[in-house]
């Protein structure tokens, strides 16, 4: 997922030890299962006969079912961090998992779900996001047995699918809640540097087609340099480097920590953005939507006007655009709850319920 930022990527340990003194402390611990889809076809027409989903469920299974979506490359465990899940699953927050049942899925091709890594490689079916969101879908409507669910809300990507299942799904939900994402197809610099990701690694002799035999290394310098292209904004990494040196020692950090992930898995999770494109069914939206965006957003940048526009055609929807400063992280700012969390408090409490 790429929430990472220099500072973290510089302090990658200490983050990860944080968020599992988050979890202990502040809600209860995570649950988790596979659920299989039988029969699973894919926009292609493709048919899988066997879909695995992993996912995690925090809180009451009683409680007001929500949907938690995470970002490209992420998994479901990449969302119970202390600067989201510390924020708003605890006790009297606004998502507290002792009101609240919370479900964090892994999408297909990423974390405990099927995908290339398992065995296929490159002959693994290409899915898009609606297939992620179909799939999603299944796993709510069959393998939980849930009718309704209080809110669906995700990040990056996880934005992206929300604003599918906002017009894919309109009623299955009373809240819609896309972050750091926008109702438009995927174009301009987003696009392009998701192309060149691909094709860093794919020009890659290491890479062999799909057929390495140990990871190139192509896969993080890629990773890295699109990261640092796309997420973290220009106040956090002055900050982090405001001069030569200790911007060297910043990126030196970050090309050293340590990094989990597979070629062919990333190609396939970049290349599903390919046919993204929600607008065509703005006007479906029944859910009350609250679309969350940051000012400094590399991937997302307010000035082209396309938020501004679309938002227009959702009935009940509106923009909260988080603004710019030296605490945000551009891209990566609504991995941080405290900067929306009044926002996302009012919109549960105030929303009607269909």
């Amino acid at each position: 997922m790429q929430w990472t930022t220099f500072l973290r990527g510089c302090a990658a340990a200490l983050a990860l030890a944080g968020a599992t003194l988050a979890q202990a402390a502040d809600y209860p611990a995570a649950k988790e299962a596979n659920w299989v889809a039988r029969a699973f076809k894919l926009q292609s027409g493709q048919v899988m006969p066997e879909l695995r989903i992993h996912y995690r469920t925090v809180g009451n299974p009683a409680g007001e079912p929500v949907l938690v979506l995470h970002g490209t490359t992420g998994s479901g465990a990449s969302m119970l961090t202390p600067g989201y899940a510390g924020e708003l699953f605890g006790a009297g927050q606004p998502l507290d998992a002792a009101k609240y049942f919370l479900i964090l899925p892994d999408a297909i091709g990423t974390g405990g779900s099927s995908k290339p890594s398992d065995g296929q490689r490159m002959a693994f079916p290409k899915y898009s996001y609606d297939d992620m969101v179909d799939a999603q879908y299944r796993l709510v409507s069959e393998g939980l047995g849930i009718k309704h669910l209080r809110m669906v809300t995700g990040n990056s990507m996880g934005g992206m699918h929300t604003w599918i299942w906002a017009q894919r799904y309109p009623g299955f939900m009373d809240i819609a809640v896309p972050m750091a994402a926008t109702p438009t197809q995927m174009s301009g610099r987003n696009w392009m540097l998701r192309r060149l990701l691909v094709e860093s690694i794919k020009n890659d002799p290491a890479w062999n087609n799909g057929n390495y035999t140990q990871q190139p290394g192509s896969l993080r310098l890629a990773s890295v340099f699109f990261g640092t292209a796309t997420s973290g904004g220009n106040h956090s990494y002055f900050k982090a480097g405001p001069t030569r040196e200790q911007a060297d020692k910043a990126l030196d950090a970050r090309l050293k920590a340590d990094f989990a992930g597979d070629a062919n898995d990333h190609i396939y999770q970049w290349e599903s953005s390919r046919d993204y494109n929600p607008s065509v069914g703005l006007e479906k939206i029944t859910a009350t939507l609250v679309a969350i965006n940051a000012a400094d957003d590399e991937r997302n940048p307010p000035e082209l006007g396309v938020m501004d526009r679309e938002i227009k055609r959702v009935k009940n929807g509106r923009v909260y655009l988080i603004p710019a400063s030296e605490q945000t992280l551009g891209h990566g700012t609504t991995g941080q709850a405290r900067f929306y969390k009044p926002q996302l408090e009012e919109v549960l409490r105030t929303a009607p319920r269909l």
